[in-house]
């Protein structure tokens, strides 16, 4: 096949749909704007740079989050394989030392033969060309404006933030302690405990302290999957203590009993030697994090390597500008893949670039496109974005009510999303073989 495929973005979606499309034999030009400009979060040039968590969330298949991973992994999934490859202990979720996985994605997609990378920012869409965008959230303003010339929508936009990362050996080991996290795994979570008098401090000095400022109606648009720290804890003064600082499971061993409330950190590195605080996204100014953070119990002389930071993301209106397999209703040569869809988290971008590759493929070779089965995660993430024009579209994770239900009633949530899982991987695997779609 002599045919080629821009792919915009080497983030998540872009590295994800490059690899698929040069696996299946078409020559990919790779643009990525990086370093030549980059954006207010990332900090790197590397590809797949993970900008807030290093988590991947929930692993087993009781979870949505988890039966994606394992969908991806039976399409070959270059993400889960160097996830997979690069994790670090986290009890019951799967997360990755973030520097060596942006390593192995760059290093696999940038010498690929069938790759070539060109560093330069993305302006202008060739209509003629077949296009992948994966700009992500943080897609530049010249891009951005070209998008919407092309859609004829308004972008809609919220809020995203990212959480502190944090030096271990600055950490007080005669307060913080390793356990696991709401009691399910290994002792994977570094977790300094709050007492109810601590938890009250912290709690007004988060609400007196300074934020950076969100002009205008943007002030209400941060998506609530990734809502700051100091957001939380205006809800109400218990709120953080049954959301982020929940202590199910926790007993203190240096005092022997549970505590008010509990700050968790996980491991960011394979060394472990850099924690980042669970549940802290926060657009603090600097100052005013390491002043507030540093109140609670065994963070009082913490190093933070990184504050958390706050920055707008953007995304289509998919349901109105998008068809299920990923491409423009207008114009079927041009895709979209990533975050700038309307999907939110890690693997749920990754997942749409895979999607949107096989679909351009598929195009490529004169067939129809793939629309996953409604019993897969593949397939709810895909009709989510497809929904009906009239709703208030908004972002989201991938998460069972997406996924078409069970014929019948299953007593017990965990044995109900076990049973979506056991019958959606069966399901897949059927369409994999119908369809040929496995890389060899």
């Amino acid at each position: 096949m002599t045919e080629k495929v821009i792919v915009v973005g080497a983030g998540l979606a872009g590295s994800e749909a490059a690899w698929q499309l040069a696996e299946r034999g078409i020559a990919v030009e790779l643009y990525e704007m990086r370093p030549l400009k980059t954006t207010p979060a990332h900090v790197t040039d590397k590809f797949a740079e993970l900008v807030c968590s290093n988590s991947f969330r929930a692993a087993g298949l009781e979870n949505a989050v988890g039966l994606l991973k394992e969908e991806m992994r039976r399409l070959n999934s270059l993400i889960m394989e160097t996830a997979d490859k690069t994790q670090v202990p986290a009890g019951g979720a799967l997360a990755v030392d973030r520097q060596e996985f942006s390593r192995e994605i760059t290093e696999k997609v940038s010498s690929h033969p069938r790759i070539t990378l060109i560093r330069e920012e993305f302006t202008r869409i060739p209509l003629q060309e077949n296009v992948i965008i994966a700009s992500g959230p943080l897609t530049s303003d010249s891009l951005a404006g070209e998008i919407l010339r092309l859609t004829g929508e308004e972008a809609l936009s919220f809020f995203d933030a990212a959480a502190p990362i944090v030096e271990l050996e600055s950490i007080d080991m005669n307060k913080a302690f390793w356990a696991s996290r709401y009691n399910k795994g290994e002792a994977d979570y570094l977790n300094c405990p709050l007492n109810e008098e601590e938890y009250k401090l912290f709690y007004e000095a988060l609400l007196q302290a300074e934020t950076v400022e969100i002009k205008g109606f943007e002030k209400d648009l941060v998506f609530e999957g990734c809502m700051p720290i100091e957001i939380i804890a205006q809800r109400g003064y218990m709120t953080m203590a049954f959301g982020p600082l929940k202590p199910v499971g926790i007993v203190n061993p240096h005092t022997g009993k549970a505590p008010f409330a509990v700050v968790q950190l996980r491991k960011e590195n394979i060394a472990g030697t850099l924690l980042n605080m669970v549940g802290f996204q926060t657009h603090l100014k600097w100052g005013e994090q390491k002043k507030v953070f540093r109140l609670i119990p065994g963070l009082e002389k913490a190093e933070f390597v990184r504050y958390g930071v706050m920055h707008k993301n953007i995304f289509l209106n998919a349901p109105k500008v998008l068809q299920a397999d990923f491409s423009l209703r207008q114009n079927s040569n041009i895709f979209f893949a990533g975050q700038i869809t309307g999907v939110e988290g890690y693997l749920e971008s990754a997942a749409s670039g895979l999607l949107a590759a096989i679909n351009m493929w598929r195009r490529l070779n004169g067939q129809n496109s793939l629309i996953f089965p409604e019993e897969t995660a593949l397939g709810g993430l895909a009709r989510h974005l497809a929904g009906s024009p009239s709703f208030d579209f908004q972002p989201m994770n991938i998460n069972f009510g997406l996924i078409s239900p069970l014929p019948r009633k299953v007593r017990g949530k965990r044995e109900r999303n076990l049973q979506i899982s056991a019958r959606a991987l069966s399901a897949l695997e059927d369409f994999i073989t119908q369809n040929g779609l496995r890389c060899t």
